[in-house]
């Protein structure tokens, strides 16, 4: 396979990841990283390495439209940054000295995990008080609705504080963004819609990216060649995925969610308990 065609069909993969990410909140990540480990053999450390420029991408493309639309909370989004940030510059220095095999295992079972919490719709009548803390930092807000402006109120703030922080060394150390473990940490434990979580999501990831995606370049783990058509790939699916989420139906959001990462987290698993990855 020459580069032409290796670039191609990089590009994709990667544009098809974009439009899945920018629904789901995932970043696309989770969907490029398992592509070019399993299917075109590409050493996982530079992998990850193009796959954290392409969710900056992906975060850059999707996040804007969201925000301009009123999905986005950007409160919200500010505020558990804080705690993802320092635990991607945590999770990038762990990853240099982590097997591959163990954190294709990793990566699987987190994968595995979000699936089945997201196909678990919360009860939103925990949310009736909200959360003192939530009220003081003004994170209660709304998003646009098919009747007028939807209300939502943020519950167990510091809960989703502390989560974020371990989606943010997630990030760090499998090179994602971790938009998944962000979606589920939102829309499960602080009771934000799920429209809301997904669009805070891929709001957030850029800048989880962002903080570990220099110390993936000092190792030299970010290839032009690769990093290049992944982030204009995902970048197109992004922003294509962006007009299509105002009218899609949360259930089928959440399926979509489920389906692609329990695909990819069986597959993660089973090679990197065979050890067919490098």
């Amino acid at each position: 396979m020459n580069a032409l065609v290796f670039s191609g069909i990089v590009f994709a993969v990667s544009a098809l990841a974009g439009f899945l990410g920018s629904l789901t909140g995932l970043g696309g990540g989770v969907v490029v990283t398992p592509v070019l480990t399993l299917a075109l053999g590409v050493d996982m450390h530079y992998a990850m390495g193009a796959t954290l420029v392409s969710v900056i991408a992906t975060s850059s493309g999707a996040a804007a439209a969201y925000v301009r639309e009123g999905y986005s909370n950007i409160r919200v989004g500010m505020f558990l940054e804080v705690a993802t940030t320092i635990g991607a510059v945590a999770g990038a220095f762990l990853m240099a000295a982590v097997p591959v095999q163990a954190l294709a295992v990793t990566f699987g079972a987190v994968l595995l995990y979000s699936a089945w919490l997201a196909l678990k719709e919360p009860k939103r009548s925990e949310a009736r008080e909200a959360d003192p803390l939530a009220a003081r930092l003004k994170l209660n807000s709304s998003y646009p609705g098919p009747d007028g402006a939807v209300t939502y109120l943020v519950t167990r703030v510091k809960t989703g504080f502390g989560l974020m922080f371990g989606a943010g060394m997630l990030s760090g150390l499998l090179g994602i963004g971790s938009g998944a473990m962000k979606v589920i940490a939102m829309d499960q434990v602080m009771l934000i819609p799920f429209k809301v979580s997904t669009t805070t999501s891929n709001f957030m990831i850029g800048v989880t990216a962002a903080a570990s995606a220099g110390i993936y370049l000092g190792k030299g783990y970010i290839t032009p060649g690769l990093a290049m058509p992944v982030m204009l790939g995902v970048l197109a699916g992004s922003l294509a995925g962006a007009r299509h989420l105002m009218g899609a139906k949360t259930r089928a959001l959440r399926r979509i969610f489920a389906a692609v990462i329990a695909v990819l987290a069986m597959e993660m698993i089973y090679n990197g308990v065979a050890g067919g990855l490098k």
